[in-house]
């Protein structure tokens, strides 16, 4: 029944969000708000390999198996995308600029990564929630939407082998963690084999994997709501002294687009609506614009967004959560009836967000053009005095410290161009890196 309800507020909200909906041709462009984020500030990265993939749809099997994600294609776009991102040589040397400028952002002063300490990676493993059906608790394998887009194992793959080989990090001191989901079998079986040692958290801990477990230190939602079981956050992100977000490049029927903000739905043990709890979800869904965004808080977290040292979307497949079970083709240039078969990476959580919405705004779906779905860019970007007046403070139990701005957001001058501001040669504004490395003929 409390499924069903929730189905039927989903439902309710959507459709509220359509009549809401915003023409063809009314972004404000080219005007961006917010401090960039970042060695390069406001940069993000594309990377674009049509090659990377052979796949031809369900009936060509699931594209997890075999050879359809060819993982040596996804290693080589990963290692432009650090490369590019920060202006390294080498990925060892990307990773050292990474970690050392995230230290001097934080005032641990011009350092590294030390051994020993940990790293978290939250990928986007939706289509695995425990309470959705779609993955068995009992047997760990998929029961329905085997080729749902989640963040892809290959992805993380690679991610791991830069961080063991290059950055130096031992695989025990890396934790894989997804709080609401099965870590399925047919994903587990591909991590495991390539890295034994990495730490895989999930809802649950069975078969090798590890539960997840709360820890003592707190979030708080900058509404102050009253009445309402306090959240806390995972172990392994409080430990850690690095976290890595993983989103998936996908347009969402309540919020429009779910990318890395709303990655962190799943840095929280529990359900967004459930019981008790502060409900998530109206503050993301709301097609109203100047309103206090829990996103934000998400976003400018200590243990969260405080801690992350890159943000990437793995961008191999795209769709609609959660009406897709399958990946959509994309029909805007350059993608033209294929996979995006993409990857974006950047060191500011505000301008990857803002760069992902532009192609699926552009791409047409029907959410991601509904009201109020950038709002919670404009909220993080001018955080430390938003248009709704929230007062942004995450950390602490009473309105102590304000967030400042969580990094820049803005909309490029055209779909064809796709050139933010700064690459335009403005001092302010996002720059968006594009970097082509393979061609293919496959429709």
């Amino acid at each position: 029944m409390k499924r069903r309800l929730s189905l039927l507020a989903l439902l309710a909200l959507v459709l509220g969000a359509l009549s809401s909906g915003r023409g063809a041709d009314d972004l404000p462009r080219l005007a961006p708000m917010g401090q960039g984020k970042g060695i390069h500030p406001g940069r993000v990265v594309w990377v674009h390999d049509p090659a990377v993939l052979d796949w031809n749809g369900p009936a060509d099997g699931h594209w997890w198996e075999g050879n359809h994600v060819k993982q040596d294609r996804v290693d080589a776009m990963m290692a432009r995308a650090v490369c590019e991102l920060t202006g390294a040589p080498t990925v060892a040397e990307a990773w050292s600029k990474l970690f050392r400028h995230l230290n001097k952002a934080r005032g641990k002063g011009d350092v590294g990564y030390r051994p020993g300490e940990k790293i978290a990676i939250k990928p986007n493993w939706v289509g695995m929630i425990w309470r959705e059906g779609n993955a068995s608790g009992e047997t760990y394998t998929f029961v329905r939407r085997h080729d749902y887009m989640n963040t892809s194992p290959q992805m993380i793959v690679a991610l791991l082998g830069q961080l063991t080989r290059d950055a130096g990090v031992k695989q025990a001191d890396i934790t894989v963690c997804d709080t609401l989901a099965y870590l399925v079998n047919e994903y587990y079986d591909i991590l495991h084999k390539a890295f034994p040692e990495v730490r895989f958290e999930d809802y649950a801990g069975k078969f090798g994997r590890i539960q997840v477990k709360a820890s003592k230190v707190p979030l708080y939602w900058s509404s102050r709501p009253q009445g309402k079981t306090p959240d806390f956050l995972p172990t392994c992100f409080a430990e850690a002294e690095y976290l890595i977000n993983f989103a998936n490049f996908k347009a969402h029927m309540g919020s429009g687009v779910t990318l890395c903000a709303k990655n962190h739905y799943g840095s929280l043990i529990r359900w967004p609506v459930q019981e008790g709890y502060f409900d998530i979800h109206p503050g993301c869904f709301s097609t109203e614009t100047a309103i206090y965004r829990p996103l934000v808080d998400l976003m400018g977290h200590a243990h969260l967004g405080g801690k992350t040292v890159l943000h990437l979307i793995d961008g191999l497949f795209s769709g609609v959560h959660p009406r897709d079970p399958e990946p959509s083709r994309m029909k805007m240039p350059p993608f033209d009836g294929q996979w995006p078969s993409s990857l974006f990476a950047s060191q500011d959580p505000v301008a990857i967000d803002s760069v992902a919405f532009d192609f699926l705004w552009t791409e047409g779906t029907t959410f991601a053009r509904k009201g109020g779905v950038d709002d919670y860019l404009h909220e993080a970007a001018l955080a430390g005095d938003p248009p709704s007046k929230t007062f942004y403070d995450p950390d602490h139990a009473a309105p102590t410290k304000r967030l400042s701005s969580l990094g820049v957001h803005e909309h490029w001058n055209n779909a064809q161009e796709k050139k933010y501001s700064r690459n335009l040669g403005k001092a302010e504004g996002i720059e968006l890196v594009p970097v082509q490395i393979g061609s293919s003929d496959r429709k």
